[in-house]
């Protein structure tokens, strides 16, 4: 006779993040960055990346936030943390306050591309941020982030006209090109 788990879990599911939680973002963050952004940061910066301290500085993210709607949700598969995403009020200068979401980052393991954690995860930072009373959510991507433009543009999201530039490195001259793109909640 098969037996039935009282407390079944779904193999692929989105839950906000628990300070435990914090040393596997750090990993994904970590393998995501190496593939994303290896074209555009040196190697040696993408190397020297520190595993502990980037799961410290989130462990104090969601023990600490700056704000009661900043979240981090975690996509999950089979109970383990493949993918994360963060939302909170907008800090951009032309953000109504209140009006204006943000999805800060949104990244899935390369090993869990194409399974529909990504998918997974924006619908649940769209519903994260329209529970927290947002009517209009923004996200910024590197420029020639064509593949994360493409899955955006499917869903609904569209470029505003707003672009920056960030200098990644301090003095080191590393800067990436991004726009911004945004979707209504209402």
């Amino acid at each position: 006779m098969n037996q039935v788990s009282e407390h079944p879990t779904a193999d692929r599911s989105v839950r906000v993040a628990w300070a435990a939680d914090a040393p596997k973002v750090a990993q994904v963050q970590i393998r995501a960055w190496k593939t994303d952004y290896a074209s555009i940061l040196p190697d040696e910066l993408l190397e020297a990346l520190d595993e502990h301290a980037i799961a410290d500085k989130w462990r104090h993210s969601l023990t600490h936030p700056p704000d009661a709607r900043n979240r981090l949700l975690v996509a999950l598969e089979k109970g383990e943390v493949v993918g994360f995403a963060a939302t909170g009020p907008c800090d951009d200068p032309d953000a109504q306050p209140g009006v204006d979401g943000a999805i800060s980052i949104l990244h899935v393991d390369p090993d869990h591309t194409g399974k529909g954690h990504g998918s997974r995860l924006l619908q649940a930072c769209v519903d994260t941020l329209v529970a927290d009373g947002f009517r209009r959510a923004v996200i910024w991507l590197a420029s020639a982030d064509d593949p994360v433009r493409r899955f955006l543009r499917k869903a609904g999201w569209q470029p505003d006209g707003a672009h920056r530039e960030l200098e990644l490195v301090g003095e080191s001259g590393v800067r990436l090109k991004q726009v911004r793109l945004h979707c209504l909640l209402t």
